[in-house]
C-alpha cells in the first residue's frame, strides 16, 4: 500500500468521477498502479495483493481502520447489506447498506464482496452522496451507509441486530 499525502476531504472529491481509476506507486493516477477504485470502494490490483487493514471513510469526514486479522464471519444480503464482524478487545459490527455490493467492476475481474473483502484486496470502503449514487445508478456498486458499532456483550449484539438489521438475526432471534 502506498502512502498518499492526499488530505481525505480531498480524496474524497478525487473519487467522485465515475469509472475505476488506478494510482502508481508515485500516488498519482495513471495506468499500471497497484491499487484501483471506483465511487464505492479503493482495492489492490495484484490477484495475489492482500491488505493488513480496510479503512471505512464517512461522510463527516472521520474514517475507521479495523485490521483484515480480526475480520471473522460476514454475511451477504442483496435486499440488506453487508454485515462484517470484527473481534478485537470487544466486537465491532459494520453494517453497509447500499446497492449492487456484490456486481464486478470493469472487467469483471473484483467485487467488493468475493474478490474484494474475502481475499483482504479491500482497501477502503465510502459512504456516498445522493448525488453519487444517482451518478454511478445501476453502472456499479454504491454505499448508501455505513453503521459502525462496538459491544462488550452478546445481548447487546444481539439487540442491536434485532433492531438495526433484523434481515441478519438467526431466525431464533427474530422469534420466529
Amino acid at each position: 500500500m502506498t502512502d498518499n499525502p492526499t488530505p481525505h476531504q480531498d480524496r474524497l472529491r478525487n473519487v467522485l468521477k465515475a469509472g475505476v481509476k488506478t494510482s502508481g506507486s508515485g500516488g498519482g493516477d495513471g495506468e499500471g498502479g497497484d491499487e484501483a477504485f471506483c465511487a464505492a470502494f479503493g482495492y489492490l490490483r495484484g490477484i495475489r495483493d492482500t491488505s493488513a487493514s480496510v479503512e471505512f471513510r464517512l461522510r463527516d469526514g472521520n474514517s475507521l481502520w479495523f485490521p483484515y486479522g480480526w475480520l471473522g464471519p460476514w454475511q451477504f444480503n442483496p435486499s440488506e447489506g453487508l454485515l462484517l464482524k470484527f473481534s478485537g478487545d470487544v466486537v465491532y459490527l459494520v453494517l453497509i447498506r447500499g446497492s449492487n455490493l456484490d456486481k464486478p467492476l470493469g472487467d469483471g475481474s473484483i467485487n467488493l464482496t468475493h474478490a474484494g473483502l474475502q481475499r483482504n484486496r479491500v482497501l477502503w470502503i465510502r459512504e456516498m452522496s445522493r448525488e453519487e449514487i444517482e451518478r454511478v445508478g445501476e453502472t456499479g456498486p454504491t454505499i448508501d451507509s455505513i453503521e459502525i458499532e462496538e459491544f462488550s456483550s452478546q445481548d447487546a449484539l444481539r439487540a442491536w441486530i434485532k433492531t438495526h438489521a433484523p434481515a441478519f438475526a438467526r431466525a431464533e432471534n427474530r422469534g420466529e
